[in-house]
């Protein structure tokens, strides 16, 4: 048999929930999501508090069409009942402990038993195979490891799935072109815009990533656009996935791209997706935008139900032609909590990356500093262009200005101020890129 036939039976093997009958699908997430919810009600008080208030108990719960019975969870129910009031497992049964950066105060704390780390290896396994590896594919993980879930997530299924995992986690990024040259690798995952600094560094080093067996990017943990995507594919050559997941619900393995890249397949025999209208609550149907609301279906040491992730996206009504029947959410490249308000005008970081990747001769690195002067908010966004345009003619440089603040405007709807600065003034980051810097003060004459 040939190589290829056993990496197209593996894969397939991997991949058969994700071809489960819809009625199938759906009988199996009603029975574990009652099993769910009889676990969250005996042993989290307070999901129980709240299903009492609702005058909701367990066995009202008869499929997963009666999800929108349950009350909503929210981050802050992590911390105020920070480390283990959500755990509904006992602490000997809890084999990892993962938690957020906490950046803002006490980390979030989830825990995992033994059967949820064998949930999250087949979800992350599906993942991989999604993006077309398999067996005997070496992956160079650069994503954090540590209590950052990204590391150890993808580090477990890619061994499952039978590839070779080399964990170089984050930085160092000369060993990482080095090994990425040295080690054969043909698969990596990142963030997108680590991944992004590992192409600059790779071209100052003299480095072809397109020469290279790399041919697979699994890139996560921060909104990209479809712009970047394709910056991406054409300076390495590769194909680019993206994956979506949260430390809340299980790390990453919640959702990702098949090879069609029209919309991420979420695992819904795992975790079921609704759409909320962010300020009503209310259910919105397939194909209107709104607030992602997840529910754990097998998580048993930290059960979320109904968790509201602030992630704004779109459930695509209609099936994929890679013949999955997991339903897809559009690409997220916005939050509800992430907008900046402007003279009245709503604005996300990810408009002003698409703006800026419709003019040539700039990078996808930016940064947008608020201020305030007079009473009136104030916006500059700064944008690293190529070195021979910042060494050009200053008036070739007001040009490209002027391209990049007509594109702004016309995707936002207002002008900004642009300033061009040179190629690597802005820091770059190994995790989550930094967007916006709000340096709005009040000050004594300015009204409110």
């Amino acid at each position: 048999m040939k190589e290829p036939s056993c990496h197209n039976w593996h894969v397939h093997a991997v991949s058969m929930p994700d071809f489960m009958p819809l009625k199938k699908l759906g009988e199996l997430q009603g029975k574990r999501l009652r099993s769910v919810v009889e676990s969250a009600y005996a042993n989290v008080a307070c999901f129980r508090k709240r299903m009492d208030a609702r005058k909701v108990k367990p066995q009202d719960i008869k499929g997963i069409a009666d999800i929108s019975l349950l009350p909503f969870s929210e981050k802050n129910d992590l911390r105020t009942t920070y480390p283990f009031g959500l755990f509904a497992s006992p602490m000997k049964d809890v084999v990892r402990l993962h938690a957020s950066s906490g950046t803002t105060g006490k980390p979030i704390v989830v825990g995992y038993t033994a059967r949820d780390m064998e949930v999250w290896k087949n979800v992350i396994m599906r993942t991989l195979a999604a993006a077309g590896m398999h067996r005997g594919d070496i992956l160079q993980n650069a994503f954090g490891y540590g209590l950052f879930t990204g590391g150890l997530g993808l580090h477990y299924g890619a061994e499952a799935l039978g590839a070779t995992v080399i964990p170089i986690s984050g930085g160092n990024t000369e060993r990482q072109i080095m090994l990425l040259c040295d080690l054969k690798v043909t698969a990596i995952c990142c963030t997108p815009t680590y991944f992004i600094h590992l192409m600059e560094h790779a071209e100052k080093m003299g480095v072809d990533l397109k020469k290279l067996p790399l041919r697979v990017g699994v890139f996560g943990a921060e909104p990209w656009t479809e712009g970047m995507r394709l910056f991406i594919e054409k300076g390495a050559g590769i194909k680019a996935f993206d994956i979506y997941g949260l430390t809340e619900i299980i790390g990453p393995g919640v959702a990702a791209e098949c090879e069609r890249h029209c919309g991420l397949h979420v695992f819904e025999d795992c975790f079921y997706p609704e759409i909320i209208d962010p300020v009503s609550g209310k259910n919105l149907p397939d194909g209107k935008e709104g607030e992602l609301v997840l529910s754990t279906l097998q998580k048993e040491a930290t059960p979320m139900l109904r968790y509201r992730t602030h992630d704004m996206t779109t459930i695509l009504p209609e099936p994929c032609k890679c013949g999955r029947t997991l339903r897809r959410i559009m690409r997220i490249d916005h939050r509800s909590d992430d907008m900046f308000i402007i003279r009245g005008v709503n604005v996300y970081p990810s408009q002003i990356e698409a703006a800026l990747l419709k003019v040539e001769q700039t990078f996808p690195h930016y940064l947008v500093i608020l201020t305030k002067a007079n009473g009136l908010d104030q916006v500059e966004v700064q944008v690293e262009v190529t070195r021979e345009v910042f060494s050009d003619r200053i008036s070739e440089m007001e040009n490209l200005r002027g391209k990049i603040s007509l594109s702004i405007e016309h995707v936002v709807g207002l002008r900004m101020n642009v300033r061009l600065v040179e190629p690597q003034t802005i820091e770059r980051s190994q995790g989550k890129a930094k967007r916006v810097v709000d340096r709005r003060t009040m000050n004594p004459g300015d009204k409110l």
